[in-house]
């Protein structure tokens, strides 16, 4: 995710989302290549021209050297069904888009989606189970590992299931401001601290006036570990 100084994704009225470098890009193409798939928000996938593909043959051969396939899945999410079906990403066919619903999708909206894939899946009643959704990608495509790029409620959503191994950053040099902002986690959040995903700063490099931050996901042993640690401090 690419985020301003204050930590924003997109601007208040949502009308600019994308705002890093060309060196940001060339860093999500090189994330990309080391993916066998690649899963965005439904809002994500039709915010414009998306088609969430390897991108130019560097990268494509990057991935083979990998021993990866030339171009990775493409999964898409949306609980309720509502993606259109004109979306960019379904005029490229180099590789199958995977579209993950709930079992609150309507019979009109998945007939609508088959029209343009033959891959929709459902798991979860009201809400994506994406920890059914992901051991179904492992078992069923060979996906071992995936890189999600937003938006916000999708990222939220992971961070709650405890589906993160990795947060990459790329911090740019603007403010946005506005209190109805989107940041990289929406949806409903976490009421309580110790219910907070927490990171370690593996590793930070500077390219110009931008900052490409990874940070490790703690797993609950960590965590508690760590606060055992803290409480010890200050006793």
């Amino acid at each position: 995710m690419a985020i301003t100084a204050d930590g924003k994704i997109a601007t208040a009225n949502r009308s600019v989302s994308s705002f890093g470098s060309k060196r940001d890009k060339e860093h999500m193409f090189q994330l990309r290549a080391t993916a066998d798939a690649v899963m965005a928000g439904a809002r994500t996938v039709e915010s414009g021209p998306i088609t969430m593909g390897p991108g130019s043959a560097k990268f494509r051969r990057m991935r083979i050297r990998r021993g990866l396939a030339e171009y990775n899945l493409r999964v898409v999410t949306t609980r309720s069904g509502n993606l259109n079906p004109k979306a960019e990403i379904f005029n490229k066919k180099f590789s199958p888009v995977i579209v993950l619903v709930s079992d609150r999708a309507s019979d009109a909206s998945l007939q609508q989606l088959q029209t343009v894939t033959k891959h929709v899946k459902s798991f979860g009643k009201d809400d994506v189970d994406f920890r059914k959704a992901f051991q179904w990608l492992r078992e069923e495509w060979g996906v071992k590992r995936l890189l999600c790029e937003g938006g916000g409620d999708l990222n939220d959503a992971l961070f709650r299931t405890g589906l993160v191994n990795e947060l990459h950053l790329t911090i740019c040099p603007k403010i946005f401001g506005g209190r109805t902002a989107p940041t990289i986690a929406e949806g409903a959040g976490v009421i309580k601290l110790a219910d907070a995903a927490q990171f370690k700063l593996k590793s930070i490099k500077r390219v110009g006036d931008e900052l490409f931050v990874v940070y490790e996901c703690l797993s609950s042993t960590q965590r508690a570990r760590s606060q055992s640690k803290s409480a010890r401090r200050f006793k």
